[in-house]
């Protein structure tokens, strides 16, 4: 296995662990507004899967700005649930994980004309990675909300999802 696909093995197990700590929780904290970055818990994770999704269709061949256009609407989706949302990335993973068995050469490059930037040369690795960071950072907004709204977090560092499979000697 390649390190991109790695980071985003990771990533899908640092959404699925927060997703997990979540539910957990009653059903309405997705929906308390909370003053933070965004105004609730739902609002942050459907944000994390829009920017995900986008990406996804980024890297399968659309045009970046035909695939913001694309799911721009996606951010209006706010769910009601934590299996919901358990259930969209999953989906979403699965899409990735077809994705990834059909790359010979992450290293190649692709032209992303991206409007929030420039037009430039970019890694198929690099966009991965963008992904992934995308969604530790906003993992974090997470758990500052949940501490905000009175409830504990859950570790979902990097470094433990090494410690989540099995050992090799």
């Amino acid at each position: 296995m390649n390190h991109p696909e790695q980071m985003y093995n990771y990533h899908t197990w640092a959404n699925q662990t927060i997703l997990g700590r979540i539910k957990e929780l009653p059903s309405s904290v997705l929906s308390q507004e909370v003053n933070s970055s965004f105004p609730t818990l739902a609002h942050a994770l459907n944000h994390i899967y829009v920017v995900d999704k986008t990406w996804y269709l980024v890297l399968t061949g659309m045009d970046m700005r035909e695939a913001l256009q694309t799911c721009m609407p996606l951010n209006e989706n706010i769910l009601d649930s934590a299996d919901e949302y358990i259930h969209l990335f999953a989906q979403l993973s699965d899409e990735y994980k077809e994705w990834f068995q059909s790359q010979d050469d992450l290293e190649q490059t692709i032209l992303l004309d991206n409007p929030y930037a420039r037009i430039r040369q970019t890694r198929l690795s690099e966009i991965v990675l963008q992904l992934v960071n995308h969604g530790t950072y906003h993992r974090g907004n997470v758990s500052t909300m949940l501490h905000q709204l009175g409830h504990a977090s859950i570790m979902n560092d990097y470094a433990l999802f090494w410690y989540q499979e099995p050992a090799t000697v």
